[in-house]
């Protein structure tokens, strides 16, 4: 839902809009204030709430409700069957569609390269690919899946500062021009095997509200980079850029900003020594919760140090996976505490666990809170107790440290059987669920189908056309 209100005013040549964006039940407006006679928008954001009761639950909602009550139905005429016990997943197609457009409100000239490694599923790419994002691989794997797909190499960024030779070597082969770099080794091994690369010099940036510190890894501090660039400038190589990243789950707009700042002091001494720095890659660290809250201080620092126009690529993740998939678990098995001397909750068993899809449990410290999936048919309603209930949530696994969540407070009792409902589970997860324990790691998906993207499709872009400045 979107209303828009435009006010005119004739004196002082200013336009402002007013734009309510209303998703899953949760609101937020975004003013715009527009001068006539110039091409610059300010804009300022004031964030809303407006409650579920309000509005009920979207059609998209419904449909997710409609997909996983129809698995369900599938599932009780095999109750003993091995995919009785298997969870599985519920893909909106949608709000991938949704979540494009709101990065091109708010970040329309940062073109984005999808980081692959956060959901490889070959749907999901396929949407984006046809609404032009392009795509930042860490790995000759990830090379090969995309461009398998029929992806022009000139769409793809090889964002890893510290490549194996073997990988380097052949998504050169591959066709791939762009990648990056952090240390002087590296630039020694790219001109040993693939001198006619173009580099973006990845420097240090740091949110430290971030939930996975990037920092600790990657990055060449600010005083280091001088040295890099001359390095680079004997080895004859091509730095046309800077890119960094300030962290998974940022929440700190300043860190964008110092970050920026940083750039641009590394884009001044590389022209100094005489390359042709025109790229800049903001990376990713976008969040779902406060992404304009972080996008508007990132523009508008682009905009305050970069005067000449440059190409601005970044590379979001679970910004736009995160709410692609809603996982579907089931309880298997129940450990009832009676009462005990510490008040211990009681303990539900599920089919799926930290060394599968919850590993963010334990990476990113993320708490999981389930909804229990209800019988549409009050007949088939188990009796149980409808007062508020206390339950740790544990995986299949005979490993203690595999916990999903310690305590929660669910409305009502939970019995073995019961399918619980996880929200945006569509970052990290699949992707790194192990066999361990011999559980399996491969998961059913129902696709929900798609809105036309056609009114957000655009030309395709390589890296040198992908974005110009704010």
């Amino acid at each position: 839902m979107m209303a828009k209100k435009e006010r005119k005013n004739t004196t002082s040549h200013m336009r402002i809009y007013i734009r309510l964006h209303v998703q899953n039940g949760q609101g937020r407006f975004q003013i715009y204030v527009k001068n006539r006679l110039s091409s610059r928008r300010d804009t300022k954001e004031l964030h809303i709430e407006i409650g579920m009761g309000s509005y009920g639950p979207s059609i998209e909602e419904n449909l997710i409700e409609d997909a996983i009550h129809s698995r369900l139905e599938i599932l009780r005429n095999i109750p003993y069957g091995h995919k009785h016990d298997a969870p599985f997943f519920v893909a909106n197609m949608n709000q991938i569609v949704e979540q494009h457009q709101r990065w091109r409100n708010a970040l329309p000239n940062i073109h984005p390269f999808y980081a692959v490694k956060c959901n490889p599923d070959p749907k999901l790419l396929r949407l984006l690919a046809d609404m032009d994002v392009n795509f930042d691989c860490a790995s000759l794997a990830e090379i090969e899946q995309v461009l398998k797909m029929g992806i022009d190499p000139s769409r793809v960024i090889f964002a890893n500062p510290c490549k194996a030779p073997s990988a380097l070597d052949m998504a050169t082969r591959r066709g791939i021009r762009l990648t990056t770099f952090d240390n002087s080794d590296e630039l020694v091994k790219i001109q040993k095997i693939s001198p006619n690369l173009e580099l973006l010099l990845r420097i240090y940036a740091q949110d430290n509200t971030a939930t996975i510190d990037l920092g600790e890894k990657f990055g060449a501090h600010i005083e280091v980079a001088p040295k890099l660039l001359h390095t680079a400038r004997q080895l004859g190589l091509k730095v046309v850029g800077v890119s960094f990243h300030i962290g998974s789950g940022a929440t700190d707009p300043n860190a964008f900003v110092t970050a920026v700042q940083h750039a641009k002091r590394v884009f001044d001494y590389g022209e100094l020594l005489g390359f042709n720095m025109q790229i800049l890659d903001v990376g990713g660290g976008f969040e779902d919760n406060h992404f304009e809250k972080m996008a508007y201080p990132l523009r508008e620092a682009i905009s305050r140090e970069f005067s000449k126009p440059i190409t601005l690529i970044a590379e979001p993740g679970r910004f736009y996976a995160s709410g692609f998939y809603t996982m579907v678990c089931q309880v298997i098995a129940r450990r009832t505490q009676g009462s005990t001397e510490n008040n211990l909750p009681d303990m539900l068993y599920l089919n799926d666990g930290v060394y599968g899809c919850f590993s963010a449990r334990w990476a990113e410290d993320r708490v999981f809170v389930p909804t229990l999936i209800k019988p549409r048919d009050i007949t088939m309603a188990v009796p149980r107790e409808g007062m508020p209930s206390r339950y740790s949530i544990w995986g299949p696994t005979c490993d203690s440290l595999d916990f999903i969540s310690k305590d929660v407070v669910m409305d009502q009792e939970i019995m073995v059987g019961d399918w619980l409902r996880f929200r945006d589970m569509g970052a990290y997860t699949t992707c790194v669920a192990s066999r361990f324990n011999g559980f399996s790691n491969r998961y059913v998906v129902i696709y929900l189908g798609q809105k036309s993207e056609h009114a957000i499709t655009r030309k395709r872009t390589s890296c040198r056309e992908a974005g110009k400045q704010c």
